[in-house]
Formats: structure tokens, C-alpha cells, sequence
């Protein structure tokens, strides 16, 4: 079944109405169904109430809330399990799909009419929330569910699409398509691809509506209104986590307990750089890497927005820290290969290989999944 768009028009100036903000055009499509929601605290409209507030205000059977990592109310630590519980001001139970009862939790897709999913991604490959989104699409296509989504704008889209495409033998909970690191999608354009592309399962498509945004383009410099996760706290987070994430199968710090996880990394036997930290327990990082050692490494919290959307995915500072600490025989893990999506990569900076000749090595990659994605894309590149 081709996948329905509702036709985004762009309103007078340059302001972005999220999908969540047009219930113009998709509370009919929800009217007499019983629906199950898929958000979190990002889920929210230009008037301040979550986009459940409004469903229910409107008179919509919301039937389940469903969840990603970090909770409904987004303060659990990266990885943490969440249990389900009921959201206190509607009554409508939580179901966590980031914890042992997932599987439980997704079989209540069978018994409502509607699944939909307004949630802010940030257009990573590792990124868990589109994930959890396809889990729920493959459950609605074997009880021949309807699937929405109200779109949300991409605030890495302006980076374009960088970085390796996934080697899908290294498909795991934090890369599930053949995608690169930075796709440049939303998630509306991404849950269409997946249809389109077969990539669902079975190869079957979705019975899928996207309610896109107005007033948006790829290129708009979107600064999301609430921070997507515990640890993506600004903007500038978000513009380097597509280069700095990879320290989470290192030894190496990313600053994970402190004012600008994502922002910095170091390590205790890091050799001097000018700049310390020292990791804290805190909400979002209870249990931070190195907590309470200090850390000597490199601040990055000056280097320009501009910088970091020009240079994309970018593996200096990954090799600037296993050179700086001695090229240790066990700096990565094998959670690196399913982060940077193939086997090359690690082989390549062993091999003493530059950022800049590793970039080189997946360029045709990404130009060729650039060129796949162009029939999924609702919104202008400029």
C-alpha cells in the first residue's frame, strides 16, 4: 500500500509547525479508532501540552502510551531498563519498549486500530528512538494496523548524509536499516524508505500517513525546543555526537557526568591537553564512565557550530585520543563496529590512517544512499 503524505504548506514567514501542531489534518484520521501513542517528553505542541493532553482534549481513544530508552519522561540513563507505569494525568498506562517486557508491551498493537508516533529524533544511525518506531511499525503490519507519524524536523539534516552505511551483520539495537551514520532524514521520510525500500518485515509496506511539518527545509537550522535525551542537552551536543559517540566503546571519557556530555572527552592516562574533568553521578548519568577520576583531555565546546556541520561525521578526536594515549593494544570494544556500522573502520585506524583518508573510504557509500533516499524526501533540500 503506497504510503500516504498530507500536503505541508508553509506559512507565512519562516516559523516550523511540527506534524503534532496540525491536528487539522489527522485528528479525522484518528476519530472513532482506538490509538496507541508512541512519544516521550519531546512530544510536545506550540502551547506547551503533550501531544497526548491534546489527543485526549480532542476526544481521541488513546488507548497506551508506548516509550523509547531513557522513559516517557526521558530521565533514565542511556541503556537503562524502563518498566511501565501510568501516566498520572490521563490514567493512560505507560508501556515501556526499552526494557524486559517489550515483548509484552509491543502485543498490545494488536488490540487497537492506530498507531502514532510523535517523537524528536536527531538523525543518527544510533539513535534508539526510530528503532523502537520500526519495532511498532512491524508489529501494526502483522495486525494490518494503521501507522502515523507527525513529523518532526531533523536537527543534523543540515549536515547532510555522511559517514559508513550499515554492514547489516552488525545490526543491533543501535542500527537497524542500511543507513549511514548521518542519513538526513526525518522521521516521517525515514519510516516512508523503510516501506518503500522493503526494508520492514517481510518486505511488506506499512499502511503508513506522515503529517509532515510546515514551513521547513533540510537546510533549516532547527534548535530543538526540549532536549531529545539526558545527554544531548544543546544544540552543539547534537552537531558533534555524530563524531564523538564513538567513545562509548573506548575506555575514553565523552563527558558523560558532567556540564557538556558529548562536548569533551578525556581520560585520566590521557597525556596533557590543557583541560580536566571529573565525571559525577548525576540524573541521566547515575553511573558516568571514570565517575569521580579526573580526566585530562580536550574541551570542544569552542569549536563553531559551522565547523562541526561542515565537517559532518568526523573521526579526528577519536584518533587524537588513541594516540594520545599511547595506542593501547584494547582501546575499542566490540560495541565500535556496531557504532561506526562495518569492520573497516577500526582496521583503518590501527593501520595509522588520517580522519580525513577514512572519510574518503565511505564517501561513495553515503553519495549513493543520498541518491537512494531522494524519492522518500517530503521536505526541500533549501
Amino acid at each position: 500500500m503506497a504510503v500516504s503524505v498530507a500536503r505541508a504548506v508553509a506559512p507565512d514567514g519562516s516559523e516550523v509547525i511540527v506534524g503534532a501542531d496540525r491536528p487539522d489534518v489527522y485528528l479525522p484520521l484518528l476519530e472513532g479508532k482506538r490509538v496507541a501513542l508512541y512519544s516521550n517528553h519531546t512530544g510536545r505542541v506550540a502551547d506547551g501540552r503533550h501531544t497526548l493532553d491534546l489527543l485526549i482534549d480532542n476526544g481521541v481513544d488513546v488507548r497506551y502510551i508506548f516509550s523509547p530508552e531513557h522513559g516517557f519522561r526521558g530521565t533514565a540513563d542511556a541503556g537503562e531498563h524502563v518498566s511501565g507505569s501510568v501516566d498520572p494525568s490521563t490514567g493512560v498506562p505507560v508501556l515501556s519498549l526499552y526494557g524486559k517486557g517489550k515483548s509484552a508491551a509491543l502485543s498490545r498493537v494488536d488490540s487497537v486500530d492506530v498507531v502514532v508516533t510523535d517523537i524528536q529524533d536527531v538523525g543518527l544511525r544510533f539513535y534508539t528512538y526510530y528503532c523502537t518506531m520500526l519495532e511498532l511499525m512491524n508489529r501494526a503490519i502483522d495486525g494490518n494496523k494503521e501507522f502515523v507519524i507527525l513529523d518532526r524536523p531533523n536537527p543534523t539534516s543540515p549536515m547532510g548524509v555522511d559517514g559508513p552505511v550499515l554492514d547489516m551483520k552488525y545490526a543491533s539495537g543501535v542500527g537497524r536499516l542500511p543507513i549511514p551514520v548521518l542519513h538526513g532524514l526525518t522521521l516521517g521520510e525515514l519510516g516512508s524508505m523503510a516501506s518503500g525500500e522493503g526494508w520492514l518485515k517481510g518486505g511488506r509496506k506499512s499502511r503508513l500517513t506522515v503529517v509532515p511539518c510546515a514551513g521547513y527545509t533540510h537546510a533549516t537550522r532547527y534548535e530543538l525546543p526540549i532536549a531529545p535525551s539526558p545527554n544531548l542537552p544543546n544544540i552543539h551536543a547534537i552537531y558533534l555526537y555524530p563524531s564523538t559517540c564513538y567513545f562509548e566503546a573506548t575506555p575514553v571519557s565523552l563527558g558523560r557526568g558532567t556540564d557538556a556530555p558529548f562536548e569533551v572527552y578525556g581520560h585520566p592516562s590521557m597525556r596533557p591537553g590543557g583541560y580536566t574533568f571529573t565525571p559525577r553521578s548525576r540524573q541521566g548519568a547515575t553511573k558516568p564512565p571514570l565517575m569521580n577520576r579526573t580526566c585530562r583531555g580536550v574541551d570542544l565546546r569552542n569549536v563553531p557550530s559551522d565547523s562541526l556541520i561542515a565537517r559532518g561525521v568526523d573521526l579526528t578526536y577519536l584518533i587524537d585520543a588513541y594516540n594520545r594515549m599511547g595506542r593501547p593494544e584494547k582501546f575499542f570494544t566490540s560495541f565500535f563496529e556496531l557504532l561506526i556500522g562495518n569492520d573497516r573502520v577500526r582496521r583503518m585506524i590501527l593501520d595509522g590512517r588520517s580522519a580525513a583518508e577514512i572519510k574518503a573510504s565511505w564517501a561513495d557509500e553515503a553519495a549513493e544512499f543520498d541518491r537512494r533516499r531522494q524519492p522518500y524526501l517530503i521536505y526541500p533540500l533549501q
